[in-house]
């Protein structure tokens, strides 16, 4: 089953058929929303908008962990998600599409990015923090995407994508150090989908909608709200295009390195987990604790 989290703009799947809701309990508390689950091209999907329906969270208001677990718990096996950002490069423009393949924290929510913690230690390896072969099909779906479309939209394979907390922008001089440091992109939201989604042992890779040019280019307007959703709205059309035609082609899933992401990385014994602890993350580590 494949996952989407559709971020700004992005509310629902336009194309989604036999549609059902899903309300999860988890015990993290809840996710945005229900989950809108059906089929795309004969394909199961389930869709969770990352801000709620009417787009009433605040970024560090996301309960990522309820999200994550979510799919998990409805058989998801891969997660695509669709991120609006700015560009910290001149060649990744308004409305162009960047696939990060790395990404860098600078949030201060680190401990509600994992599932582990009260009892169960596990350490994770993210030095490839997304799923490098979906990022390669979904590379070559969003470029037919918006050559049929005949769009002139770049799509970029790979960038650095810097997570800051939010809800405000960057200063000019956060974003002139972000360029320094050589990031590519800026949002709010991605980094704990993809590190979530590595211990759920999920192929995760983000769509990333670039809206603005933060507030570093000397020649362009300071990013506002207004500017984010003319583009928004712009990039809507071609995100609902792209999921439409990854729902139809994407194939089976097969073996992949993320379905292993947990092997050897939880330290402690079975004997001392607690069990509430061990049965609430019953979905994320079952078949290692058997």
């Amino acid at each position: 089953m494949i996952g989407f989290i559709g971020g700004s703009g992005v509310y629902k799947l336009d194309d989604l058929e036999s549609v059902v809701e899903r309300k999860i309990d988890t015990p993290f508390g809840d996710p945005s929303d229900v989950f809108i689950c059906g089929c795309i091209g004969g394909q199961d999907v389930c869709f969770l908008p990352r801000h709620g329906r009417g787009h009433h969270l605040l970024p560090s208001e996301i309960n990522h962990r309820a999200n994550v677990y979510g799919f998990k718990s409805l058989g998801v096996e891969r997660l695509i998600s669709i991120s609006a950002v700015g560009s910290l490069r001149e060649e990744l423009r308004p409305r162009d599409i960047v696939l990060p393949d790395q990404y860098f924290d600078r949030t201060k929510k680190s401990d509600e990015h994992t599932f582990f913690g009260n009892g169960i230690v596990a350490h994770v390896s993210f030095a490839q923090p997304g799923c490098p072969a979906l990022r390669d099909f979904i590379q070559r779906i969003a470029t037919e995407t918006v050559v049929a479309q005949q769009k002139d939209i770049r799509v970029t394979d790979g960038g650095t994508y810097v997570n800051i907390e939010g809800p405000a922008f960057s200063t000019k001089a956060e974003s002139n150090v972000y360029r320094q440091l050589g990031f590519d992109i800026i949002g709010m939201t991605s980094l704990a989908e993809a590190k979530l989604s590595k211990e759920a042992e999920m192929c995760y890779q983000a769509i990333a909608m670039v809206t603005d040019y933060d507030c570093w280019h000397e020649f362009e307007e300071d990013v506002t709200v207004d500017m984010v959703i003319e583009h928004l709205r712009a990039n809507t059309a071609v995100a609902q295009a792209i999921i439409r035609t990854l729902g139809s082609k994407l194939p089976d899933h097969t073996k992949c390195a993320c379905q292993q992401a947990l092997a050897g990385a939880i330290f402690t014994d079975v004997t001392a987990m607690p069990p509430g602890v061990r049965e609430a993350l019953k979905p994320i580590i079952s078949k290692y604790i058997s």
